[in-house]
């Protein structure tokens, strides 16, 4: 789990729940972690012969964030010791530069000495060793490299540099690292070690009882020590503390763009969505490409992490993100779309923020049949992106110049690779990654990418390409009520399998998925019937509320008697059936409930996990994910969208 996450698109920090760093990216969010989790960077205070680091017992931590801006806000005690701190964290908006503000006080009523003590293990380019550690003291900083990354580290208290130094080697030969070397209240200032290198810094100070002091931390990131050099002498030009007001400010001013309303909703509703939107913002890389989740805590309980840009994930934070009026974020990720897109118009798995190909575990080949080891939904799912992209910017230009390597390529594929028994899409796996089959989803979000489709070549003038891809959508949209509903029952099936046998499981993507394409109007019995199965189902044995995936859901389950684990997204699906649905604000009254439990399972810094255990509550798998952050964003902008359609707050979003 991750307490918080702070980017600019080039460099992103993430905290865990002792404000420990424990993921450094760099140049690219979510790729080239050069800490991975398994090491930190160690915060400690040294006092009247005693060493504590934060974590250790004894400490009382809040890992919060700051008023609508990407920056923390952290206060740690330990009454034993009789110190506190008081931490701002964020990184710079506009170089790659982590800063930190500590405020050391003491607490006791006599005057002490307190040393404050901060340690780094790095794993530089995803390697231990060949690092190097050297204490420089042109820029009077400690320099972390190895090739073309480097790290130079710097701080300051009350203005004074840090007074003492040690580089050294850790989790190597029996060495536990540097930070060992403070336990006395003195480091060797050893000045360059190489190998699994490490260091730590020290800031000594006189404290007079009850006097608290200023210390203001570092760490640059470059391409090279020339480039690191110029940084440290950017970052004293302007001063850290000039640099962090800028950073809040600049996050104030994204995230206040626009004067939301808030009719209905409680302050912790609004302040949600605005860190959700702010969340959402910090796992986008430069490049252009959207990172599902930068928590590199999931390898260490699995083969592999989230930090991959999934285009499924990605294109319902540009859909957030659009519909939040910031139009540029998404804009970037379709050309990163167009870069990544196969030559016969379908995307793959996942892929790196660098826009090469992640790793996956879907074959190419299976008992001797070839296949796709695609989620069409994903392809599915940026042509509606598109449109919503093209909806709130008005960009004809820059559709224009999409449409050919993108719009055309894509719905191509979605026309060409479907049964021509059945007129459903082929098989693909489900947006869940596990099942290969025709899934009601799949078949939903084919039907809403080919009207996206035709509506953008209608734009263009296009007329036998809006022809061609509005005639095919129908044809799937016909095909899913004949062989995907389940009258019986009341429910859109799972899916049918290659073979044609029916999958009954109750998913609920499903209904989701005939909602959200626009299959059938929120209105339609079928509809109606299909949620309130669905969320039947999938509530059962849920003791903390919420709904789970589909009945039996084995990922990270941690209750036999629940269907699953709840999930943020699934639970806001359901909320955007009941705004759809809507038809006065007292109908709205169960959505606002959804989003009080949803803000119930937040962090005190508003990070959103993926799933909680269903009995506990307790986080459970990638913590912050960012598809729940981009669920609960878009399911506030629609439900200040139904307002508008009410006439009960036209203001309420003033987005374009």
């Amino acid at each position: 789990m991750r307490s918080i996450v702070l980017s600019n698109g080039e460099l992103c920090v993430a905290l865990d729940e002792h404000a420990r760093v424990r993921d450094i990216y760099f140049p690219h969010v979510g790729f080239e972690d050069h800490v991975r989790g398994h090491y930190m960077h160690r915060v400690g205070v040294w006092v009247d012969g005693t060493l504590s680091w934060l974590g250790d017992e004894g400490w009382q931590i809040t890992v919060a964030s700051e008023e609508d801006a990407l920056a923390s806000s952290v206060s740690a005690l330990n009454s034993k010791l009789g110190v506190e701190l008081s931490c701002t964290d964020a990184v710079y908006n506009e170089r790659p530069v982590f800063l930190r503000r500590i405020a050391i006080k003491n607490m006791h009523d006599k005057n002490r000495v307190i040393k404050l003590y901060i340690a780094h293990q790095f794993e530089i380019f995803k390697s231990h060793g060949s690092d190097t550690a050297y204490f420089d003291p042109e820029t009077y900083s400690v320099i972390h490299y190895k090739g073309s990354r480097v790290f130079l580290i710097s701080a300051i208290l009350d203005g004074v540099h840090f007074e003492d130094y040690a580089c050294g080697r850790a989790n190597f030969q029996g060495k536990e690292g540097s930070h060992k070397d403070a336990e006395d209240g003195m480091l060797s200032k050893n000045a360059i070690e190489h190998g699994p290198a490490d260091s730590i810094i020290g800031l000594y100070g006189q404290y007079a009882r009850g006097q608290s002091r200023t210390a203001y931390y570092w760490v640059a990131a470059a391409r090279s020590i020339g480039e690191a050099v110029e940084l440290s002498a950017y970052i004293h030009a302007k001063k850290p503390e000039h640099m962090l007001r800028t950073v809040v400010k600049f996050w104030h001013a994204w995230v206040g763009a626009y004067p939301w309303g808030s009719h209905g909703l409680e302050q912790a509703h609004m302040r949600l969505f605005k860190q959700s939107l702010l969340y959402v913002r910090a796992h986008v890389d430069s490049g252009g490409g959207i990172i599902a989740s930068v928590d590199s805590d999931m390898l260490q309980h699995g083969l592999d992490t989230y930090c991959y840009v999934w285009p499924r994930d990605a294109s319902y934070a540009a859909i957030a993100l659009d519909r939040a009026g910031d139009s540029n974020v998404a804009k970037r990720f379709f050309e990163f779309c167009r870069t990544t897109i196969s030559p016969d118009g379908y995307f793959l798995h996942k892929f790196l923020p660098d826009g090469s190909l992640g790793s996956s575990w879907h074959p190419w080949i299976v008992q001797g049949k070839r296949q796709l080891p695609i989620q069409e939904d994903a392809t599915a799912l940026v042509l509606v992106a598109f449109r919503e992209h093209y909806l709130h910017t008005r960009d004809l230009e820059f559709l224009e110049e999409m449409y050919n390597p993108l719009i055309e390529k894509a719905a191509d594929f979605l026309v060409r690779y479907r049964d021509e028994k059945t007129g459903l899409p082929q098989p693909t796996y489900d947006l869940w990654e596990e099942r290969r089959g025709c899934a009601t989803y799949t078949a939903a979000s084919v039907y809403g990418g080919l009207m996206a489709a035709a509506e953008l070549s209608a734009l263009l003038g296009k007329d036998e390409h809006e022809k061609h891809y509005r005639d095919a959508a129908i044809e799937v949209q016909a095909a899913i009520m004949k062989h995907l509903w389940d009258e019986d029952r009341g429910v859109f099936l799972k899916m049918v399998s290659d073979g044609g046998a029916r999958d009954t499981t109750i998913d609920m993507s499903s209904a989701y998925g005939v909602l959200a394409f626009g299959v059938l109007a929120p209105n339609d019995p079928k509809l109606k019937r299909a949620f309130e199965n669905s969320v039947r189902a999938l509530s059962r044995g849920v003791r903390i509320g919420g709904i789970a995936r589909y009945e039996g859901d084995e990922y990270y389950r941690t209750a036999g008697d629940a269907a699953g684990n709840p999930w943020i997204i699934t639970t806001l699906w359901y909320a955007e059936y009941l705004i759809a649905s809507a038809k006065n604000d007292h109908d709205l009254d169960r959505v606002r409930d959804i989003f009080t439990w949803v803000c119930g399972r937040a962090a005190a810094s508003g990070v959103l996990p993926e799933q909680m255990n269903a009995q506990t509550g307790e986080p459970v798998s990638a913590t912050p994910l960012m598809w729940s952050h981009a669920q609960y964003a878009i399911a506030i902008l629609k439900y200040f969208d139904k307002l508008e359609e009410l006439g009960v707050c036209p203001e309420c979003n003033p987005a374009p």
